[in-house]
């Protein structure tokens, strides 16, 4: 278990790299987690037939993230919480398809800050699945992956990236680096 750490951290990394299952490990172990606001969002948006999604609006649908991740970093009181995927990626997802990123992201990361470490999954081809939220080939998760750790980095925080390991290696990882910080 971890010792008295609190703060907000974040679980990123590209598509595909593990991250809802060291989530849904974490919570397992008792932790409170959010899960990721993406995945629940293109499921909702599919299902009323809209066109605020990333693959035909990205500045829509990361609109809609940010308000939800905002929600999410609100309703989470607990004095340790792990978040899958955090206001920087929304930015990344935005640098990638080439899009300014709004003023109201920056101010959204100032008003609901993370802890300055991040953890971030690298790609993983032999775990890599694509399904209906995840479409993109294994190279164009590697691409996001590049641009999510540049963003993190960018905007100052320290990348703590997880090794290709078990899911109870990687919660061990997680747990031993919190208790030694």
């Amino acid at each position: 278990m971890i010792k008295s750490i609190t703060g907000k951290y974040i679980i990123s990394g590209g598509p595909g790299a593990g991250k809802t299952t060291l989530i849904e490990g974490l919570k397992a172990l008792g932790y409170a987690c959010s899960a990721e606001v993406s995945r629940r969002l293109i499921i909702e948006e599919v299902a009323q037939n809209s066109d605020c999604l990333p693959w035909k609006d990205i500045a829509c649908f990361s609109d809609k993230v940010l308000d939800e991740m905002i929600v999410s970093w609100h309703n989470s009181s607990a004095p340790l919480s792990f978040f899958d995927r955090g206001i920087p990626d929304i930015i990344a997802y935005l640098k990638i398809a080439e899009l300014p990123v709004p003023d109201k992201f920056m101010l959204a990361l100032e008003r609901a800050p993370y802890n300055r470490q991040v953890f971030i999954l690298p790609p993983w081809a032999d775990i890599y699945v694509n399904d209906n939220e995840r479409w993109q080939s294994f190279e164009e998760a590697t691409a996001i992956y590049k641009s999510i750790k540049a963003t993190y980095a960018d905007l100052g925080f320290a990348i703590v990236e997880l090794p290709k390991v078990s899911l109870e290696k990687r919660l061990s990882f997680i747990i031993d680096f919190l208790n030694n910080i």
